[in-house]
């Protein structure tokens, strides 16, 4: 779609001339770009070249997705229905057209300090600066891999997953978007906050999304002072949609392994609402072996996970 949405555009994609769109989309774009956007071809192909049989499916969703998927995939094999799952998030919000309409609803960053922009958390963040990627986890029924002396880097041990929907039903967020999806995954793991090596959120770095996050984890703490770190991963890569849910697992198991507490990136000083929060604006100490990483969505989807890396 690219040099249609350039022509109807002039390179200016807040200022699109929709009838000019139209007529090079007829002339200037090749219809087996359809195929691209099929959002089964991704575990088609990969089920075709491991040769994976059983239960399968994609979840195009906003961003907790992610997360979703690698709850399912967990409880295909909790259920005896799969003895392995392969879990793929994949997302690209840097292209043209994904990129104009997630800035014409105020979360890009206008990037006025480059890369130092995406600053989730900040008092001076002003949304994300988009990414796109993808990232995979294999799962295994862990008496098989044992049985095989497989090298086991984490487990899941606990999943959250709900909708709180906004005040009005609109398409913004409620309050405390990650509270219940956050106790929901702590409760079924069997543990508590203080457990925790750190805590990544979501992280997105828009006003109103920081400050429901931030205000869901005061909620969870109740009022006591926070013993676990808040940190958020995405200005490492871009905000990439469901893969970065499946990504900041993966960079959790790394850091726990690591006995560090990532950074922040550009955080210096977030709001007097939040500042009992333990905000991790450089690398720390971790001597825990559990994280909780969170995701959410426009309208009130919140997912939360408990791993414990081995």
């Amino acid at each position: 779609m690219f040099p249609a949405t350039k022509k109807g555009s002039g390179g200016r994609f807040r200022d699109i001339d929709h009838r000019v769109l139209n007529k090079s989309s007829m002339n200037d774009v090749d219809p087996f770009f359809l195929l691209e956007s099929m959002h089964n071809n991704l575990f088609s192909f990969l089920s075709a070249l491991f040769g994976l049989k059983g239960p399968n499916a994609c979840l195009a969703t906003l961003s907790p997705s992610g997360l979703h998927a690698l709850e399912s995939a967990c409880r295909c094999i909790g259920e005896y229905e799969a003895d392995i799952a392969l879990v793929v998030g994949s997302g690209n919000w840097a292209s043209e057209i994904p990129h104009y309409e997630i800035d014409r609803i105020g979360l890009v960053s206008k990037c006025t300090e480059g890369v130092r922009s995406f600053r989730p958390f900040d008092k001076l963040r002003d949304g994300f600066i988009p990414g796109e990627g993808g990232a995979a986890i294999l799962l295994e029924a862990e008496e098989i891999a044992r049985n095989r002396n497989a090298v086991i880097f984490a487990s899941p041990r606990g999943f959250g997953n709900c909708i709180d929907f906004p005040p009005d039903r609109g398409f913004g967020l409620p309050d405390k978007v990650g509270r219940r999806s956050i106790e929901m995954a702590l409760d079924q793991g069997g543990h508590d906050m203080d457990d925790l090596g750190f805590i990544n959120l979501h992280g997105s770095a828009t006003q109103m999304g920081d400050e429901s996050e931030l205000r869901s984890v005061k909620a969870v703490f109740d009022g006591r002072r926070s013993s676990a770190p808040v940190c958020g991963m995405k200005p490492y890569t871009g905000h990439m949609g469901a893969a970065s849910d499946i990504a900041e697992v993966i960079l959790g198991m790394k850091a726990i392994k690591e006995g560090m507490v990532p950074t922040t990136l550009n955080f210096e000083e977030t709001e007097d609402e939040f500042a009992g929060l333990s905000i991790s604006g450089s690398h720390q100490i971790c001597e825990k072996d559990m994280f909780l990483s969170t995701s959410y969505g426009l309208g009130g989807q919140s997912s939360s996970v408990l791993v414990k890396v081995e």
